[in-house]
């Protein structure tokens, strides 16, 4: 099937799963209205897009409280948004299950996803503008970590990916890759091809590796801090990180506020 990119670009947040990791959190609630801080963990992927320019968003969540992202969200306001969509996803596919339910919303034009628990520092901005701009292919953000082998790690050969290992035991790099994605039109011929893993899922890593083969793979490093919130630890640091952030800026804004007034 050949796609053709119109110049427009959406955000897709991924929100499903049932959060096992987080029991008995998660046995009242989905993973991602957990608190980070002093907002939702959803918030956070959501308001990553709309800093860089991307409007047009879907969240793809499941289980028994996916009403409870409509009461919260809404139609995104609070974000400065007019609509936000929403698809449903039964049962436990793994990432590219999900992100294979975001085709009809696509149709045709690029898309940055982003996992629902991946809560950044920085901003995406600059590589979201470097994807727009280019031709076809995809484009992942890779973070330096001390321990690589928690996640989907890039082996590096000069300026290009040349593979990537999921959850590695001895990790070729330590350079994860963070779970934001961007993908052209081609991403669902490549989820229709996967078959599932050990784990029973589809990989997002065999997307990856699939751009990585036809040589149209590209990457930034991240700026900042990055975490998941997956597990009560990484949960934990990252609220810790929040709120290390937002006390650092209160002074700097304080600082600003009294120049205006004077």
């Amino acid at each position: 099937m050949t796609c053709y990119y119109r110049g427009v670009m959406k955000g897709i947040v991924l929100a499903g799963g049932t959060g096992s990791r987080l029991f008995p959190l998660t046995k009242i609630t989905n993973k991602h209205l957990l608190p980070i801080f002093d907002k939702p963990m959803i918030y956070y992927p959501i308001q990553t897009l709309v800093e860089a320019g991307i409007t047009d968003l879907l969240i793809v969540t499941g289980g028994r409280n996916s009403g409870d992202f409509l009461r919260l969200l809404a139609n995104g306001k609070e974000f400065g948004l007019k609509h936000i969509n929403y698809t449903y996803q039964e049962g436990e596919g793994g990432i590219a299950e999900a992100l294979a339910l975001a085709e009809h919303f696509s149709d045709g034009d690029k898309i940055c996803v982003i996992l629902g628990d991946n809560i950044i520092e920085g901003s995406i901005a600059g590589a979201v503008a470097a994807f727009k701009k280019q031709e076809r292919g995809a484009r992942i953000l890779l973070k330096e970590v001390d321990d690589a082998e928690r996640f989907g790690v890039a082996e590096i050969a000069g300026s290009k990916i040349v593979g990537i290992e999921e959850k590695p035991a001895k990790p070729k790099s330590r350079y994860a890759v963070t779970g934001i994605y961007m993908y052209d039109g081609t991403v669902f011929d490549k989820t229709r091809t996967l078959k599932p893993s050990a784990r029973g899922e589809l990989e997002i890593t065999d997307v990856n590796n699939a751009y990585i083969r036809e040589g149209t793979m590209t990457f930034n490093y991240l700026d900042g801090w990055w975490t998941d919130a997956g597990t009560f630890d990484s949960l934990l640091r990252a609220a810790n990180l929040v709120h290390q952030t937002h006390a650092e800026r209160q002074p700097v804004l304080a600082a600003v506020a009294s120049e205006d007034c004077e």
